[in-house]
């Protein structure tokens, strides 16, 4: 058997191990196994690929493992449907009154039916903030 294959299964097995479990562990001992095999493809002896393994493999946990770790522990900075709308003012154009203080606001351009989250009736032109989302329905207060 060539040097180089051991390397190579090495490299694929750990990379697929990374895929598979996303954990950002094996990815580092994967290229090392990667570059390993390069080494030994290129003629290298055994004691170097095995300290261009471990030299690559710490490289990577050094400085890549740290920056993709804090990648992923960012908040996502952008909320999308109606998690969007919550906290916008809206317009209220139909009176949120009766037992059930339900009305219609405008909110970003689209009339949404409103409920009030107090026991107050909310007037028209008054502006009201979104404090959730509820089916179709805003719960506003003012």
């Amino acid at each position: 058997m060539d040097a180089w294959v051991p390397w190579l299964l090495i490299a694929v097995v750990l990379g697929v191990g990374e895929v598979l479990t996303l954990s950002l562990f094996l990815g580092p001992f994967a290229i090392g196994g990667g570059a390993a095999t390069l080494a030994s493809l290129a003629g290298a002896d055994t004691g170097p690929q095995i300290a261009i393994f471990a030299l690559v493999t710490a490289l990577m946990f050094g400085f890549v493992r740290p920056i993709a770790k804090r990648h992923l522990r960012q908040p996502h900075a952008t909320k999308t449907g109606t998690a969007a709308l919550v906290g916008r003012t809206a317009l209220v154009v139909r009176a949120i009154e009766g037992p059930e203080l339900l009305g219609q606001v405008r909110l970003d351009g689209e009339i949404w039916t409103a409920r009030a989250e107090g026991h107050e009736p909310v007037a028209v032109g008054q502006t009201v903030t979104v404090l959730e989302i509820r089916g179709a329905t805003a719960v506003v207060a003012d």
